[in-house]
């Protein structure tokens, strides 16, 4: 904290006693660590909806079509290379602040540990959310997704040429009645 004067540099600063300078330190750590964890705490709860828990292709190494993954991720894997490390989920983000301003507050002290602890566990639940989302896409929505781009597109093209067939048939049934009815017809 400087005065007016001081920041034009026109007096001497201003010395505080040791208690109110670690109080106003503390209270700056608290706000900086404090403002961290309600924006990561929001983008918790309310997630960004380009990741829609989206893994990338080339980290499932499967050539399955999934919507809302990201630009760059449709990019590298067009381009056949693989993005660097994985990006943190919101709750893991959430538990490394909660560490590092635990770590910050002082382990010993009961909001420091306190931090410590449920950042801890934010980030197992992080990599379990993680895993959650790569072994459903990889059990459920992979091969739904090659059942309908490859199955039901060969079914689909079955039913329309069976629908073709059937008109085929009918068409020729209709000429070969015909033609017998006129047949009849003229020999009488």
């Amino acid at each position: 904290m400087q005065f007016t004067k001081e920041k034009l540099g026109t007096a001497e600063r201003t010395d505080f006693d040791g208690h109110f300078d670690s109080l106003a330190d503390r209270a700056d750590k608290t706000k900086k660590w404090t403002e961290k964890l309600v924006s990561n705490t929001e983008a918790v709860l309310q997630p960004n909806p380009s990741e829609l828990f989206c893994p990338s292709i080339n980290q499932l190494n499967l050539s399955c079509y999934f919507t809302g993954n990201r630009v760059e991720d449709y990019l590298f894997e067009k381009i056949d290379r693989k993005r660097g490390p994985e990006r943190m989920r919101n709750l893991e983000w959430l538990g490394a602040d909660m560490i590092g301003a635990g770590i910050e507050f002082g382990p010993g002290t009961v909001y420091g540990s306190a931090l410590i602890k449920v950042g801890q566990s934010n980030q197992q639940l992080g990599e379990a959310e993680r895993d959650f989302v790569t072994s459903s896409y990889e059990g459920f929505v992979c091969p739904l997704s090659k059942f309908l781009g490859e199955d039901m597109k060969a079914i689909t093209v079955c039913q329309v040429s069976i629908c073709f067939l059937s008109i085929l048939n009918y068409l020729s049934r209709e000429i070969l009645f015909s033609h017998k009815y006129s047949s009849k017809l003229h020999v009488n």
